[in-house]
């Protein structure tokens, strides 16, 4: 459990699994397992009770730089509570191969990366250099479901 010993002395802890809006539908998985490939939904940041977490709304109007990367962190636990459900244990990845990060934001916002570095920050952290370096999109969208100001998705290889 050397993932979660490390979360533990970071004082971070995986959120439950999502508890999403009424009258909201998510027919999909969150992690889909195929072929040692773990494929990992969009993902938004949640509270400590599994709600969608804040601050909501568009980075660089609503929403500050520093407050989108520690939403994209957050979105980083919670991909890895998504991913502990499934695997049982978080060691069992082998490598991050690859995060697609979606920012909500202003029109005149281009700081995308520095938002999404919170989520490969953490990753980085956790993992090291060797499992945890992945390949990264980091993109702007004019909007993102329940008004999140970051979701990211990712691809992970497992044993």
């Amino acid at each position: 459990m050397e993932i979660e010993d490390r979360l533990a002395g970071m004082g971070l802890m995986l959120p439950p699994p999502i508890k999403v809006p009424p009258g909201v539908n998510l027919p999909f998985s969150f992690v889909r397992v195929h072929d040692g490939i773990a494929y990992i939904s969009g993902h938004g940041p949640q509270r400590a009770d599994g709600s969608v977490a804040g601050p909501f709304g568009k980075v660089g109007r609503d929403v500050s730089l520093e407050q989108g990367y520690e939403a994209a962190k957050a979105v980083a636990l919670s991909m890895l509570g998504s991913l502990k459900r499934e695997l049982g244990d978080l060691d069992r990845v082998s490598a991050w191969l690859r995060l697609h990060g979606m920012v909500n934001c202003a029109t005149d916002f281009s700081q995308q990366p520095a938002v999404v570095n919170g989520c490969s920050d953490l990753i980085l952290a956790l993992y090291g250099s060797e499992r945890g370096a992945h390949s990264r999109s980091a993109v702007g969208m004019a909007s993102l479901p329940f008004n999140m100001c970051v979701e990211i998705e990712a691809t992970v290889a497992i044993d």
